[in-house]
């Protein structure tokens, strides 16, 4: 049994399968199966340890059922799984183990794997879920660091679980970090990871929940107290479809039976749309143009550093509240923004035991600058003269906003390029965004970055006929380039930049190697970028292969 495992039986499943309307069939259906005890769940083989639910959910290559054998000699106590995977079950065991057969797996997934352990809607940690296309990342780290500022004097730890790392700790910079390999993980590892916090202490998590998550059923049997809505562009249309089928993904987050508080930014359409059809208790944020009738408003913004200084201004209650990011770009203002609001309004909950004061936020967001936090692969300044720059923008809106912020006006050199395409993703964004490239940078270099199983040619084609066509018909100088291997790309940028320009690694960010053809390629944005710049004698930070180390941008 795992350490602190709370054991739910096989009829404490069933019971709460069926309050929750999957109508579980159990067989074989007698005392002795119904008393099975479960200490863990898990959708691999190999994640199955004695004891535990092996969920066989069907896959697009293979049912997980095809695999019972390998979770059987691991300790699968028990499966659930759908009428097929029922059939492949007794095939291989005949009735040796009992099996849960309802129709939507992925659906029970999660409320299966709460009751194993232990997640109930009041139960640690609070969550702060935070979904959008972009921006989550970072709002996830800015949230982390405020939490950790408000509970470290209570002695509680916080968590984290995003894109980059899964993370717990009193404190960001010793915690206990673990490898993420999806934005999200899936349902019964969430759950587990509940389960692990609780252990740990961790008072409040920040979860990055992505679109695919959201439909692909990885957060039920979640709740979260406050979730927040970034902003809604271009991307993930592979999976989607539309627009309008995103958003709808993306939508099922802010139903009051999922999450508690809602804060929404309403920066353009999507966010207005949204906050209207969320229900449960909806909080509006506006984080650029004029202030409107949003309960809270970001006003004042000024340069401080590489960052901004801005403030709060609440419409209800004429509060107004000074803090800063010490991240570039108008968009990590309204990250850092979103942030401070989820924080603000969780404390604010009447429904909810408050974990902390709303005055320790208010203290913590004025005196100690909790958005200086450095973001992994985000902004990430390498070097300052040049100013070199690594940052994740890999979609339409996030290239532009990524090279309006390197572009500031106190910039008066060049702007160097260096853009790729992730394969087996959405083929219509490429041209787009080749043409953001020649439009707002003076030097663009084309190069791969994740090709997956997709001709790395192909993918660069993309990007160069969008680029070409902006430079013939906007009569531009752009030049315009194509270089690889990834790390030539960089030397080339490095190769062509003086002093007073700017680099901006785009697309790739804290990724530390490619997907080429299935083959993994070694390669960090910020390690060959920091090389480079160290070889023709530019002064920067060092980086170590898998580090997340570096100047940050506070420095």
């Amino acid at each position: 049994m795992r350490e602190g495992a709370l054991a739910a039986t096989v009829s404490d499943l069933v019971e709460h399968l069926t309050s929750e309307g999957h109508d579980p069939i159990l067989s074989p259906s007698s005392g002795a199966a119904e008393q099975i005890r479960l200490t863990g769940a898990g959708m691999r083989p190999q994640q199955i340890q004695s004891g535990d639910l092996f969920i066989a959910v069907r896959g697009a290559r293979a049912h997980g059922a095809d695999f019972i054998d390998d979770a059987a000699r691991s300790g699968a106590a028990a499966v659930l799984t759908d009428a097929a995977g029922m059939a492949k079950v007794r095939d291989a065991l005949g009735y040796s183990i009992p099996v849960i057969e309802v129709d939507r797996v992925r659906d029970a997934a999660g409320p299966a794997a709460a009751v194993i352990y232990g997640t109930t809607a009041t139960s640690d940690p609070s969550l702060f879920g935070v979904t959008g296309t972009n921006g989550k990342t970072t709002t996830t780290y800015f949230l982390r660091s405020l939490l950790s500022a408000v509970l470290a004097p209570q002695g509680r730890s916080t968590g984290l679980i995003g894109t980059i790392e899964i993370a717990a700790g009193a404190a960001p910079e010793t915690s206990e970090r673990i490898a993420s390999d999806m934005t999200t993980p899936e349902a019964p590892a969430l759950h587990g990871l509940m389960h692990r916090f609780r252990a740990e202490n961790v008072a409040a998590a920040a979860m990055e929940v992505s679109s695919h998550a959201i439909s692909y059923k990885r957060i039920s049997g979640l709740h979260f107290d406050v979730a927040g809505f970034t902003n809604l562009t271009q991307d993930h249309l592979d999976l989607h479809g539309g627009m309008e089928e995103y958003y709808a993904a993306k939508a099922e987050l802010f139903s009051r039976s999922r999450t508690r508080t809602s804060v929404i930014t309403v920066d353009d359409s999507w966010g207005h749309r949204m906050a209207a059809e969320a229900t449960g208790r909806v909080i509006t944020l506006a984080t650029t143009g004029t202030p409107t009738d949003a309960h809270w408003s970001v006003t004042d913004v000024e340069p401080s550093g590489l960052g901004s200084a801005f403030t709060l201004s609440s419409t209800h209650t004429g509060e107004r509240i000074r803090t800063s990011t010490a991240l570039p770009g108008d968009f990590n203002v309204s990250n850092a923004a979103l942030a401070a609001v989820m924080v603000l309004e969780a404390a604010a909950d009447p429904e909810r035991p408050q974990v902390f004061a709303r005055g320790e936020v208010v203290r913590a967001l004025q005196e100690q600058r909790p958005f200086d936090v450095a973001v992994p692969g985000r902004m990430q300044v390498v070097c300052r003269q040049p100013a070199a720059i690594v940052d994740f923008a890999h979609n339409p809106d996030a290239m532009i906003r990524a090279l309006q912020a390197v572009r500031g006006p106190e910039r008066t050199g060049r702007l160097i390029l260096v853009i790729g395409a992730a394969g087996e993703r959405d083929v219509s964004k490429r041209p787009t965004m080749g043409a953001i490239a020649a439009r707002m940078a003076d030097h663009v270099i084309i190069s791969d970055d994740d090709p997956h199983g997709e001709d790395p040619a192909e993918i660069r084609a993309g990007l160069l006929d969008g680029a070409r066509d902006a430079i013939s018909g906007g009569d531009l100088s752009t030049h315009l380039e194509e270089v690889v291997p990834r790390a030539a790309a960089v030397q080339a940028a490095v190769d062509a930049a003086g002093p007073e320009d700017t680099i901006l690694l785009a697309g790739r960010g804290h990724e530390d190697h490619q997907d080429v053809a299935g083959e993994r390629v070694d390669v960090d944005d910020r390690v060959e970028l920091a090389r480079a710049l160290t070889e023709r004698g530019f002064p920067c930070s060092g980086f170590a292969p898998g580090s997340d180390s570096g100047q940050g941008v506070g420095s």
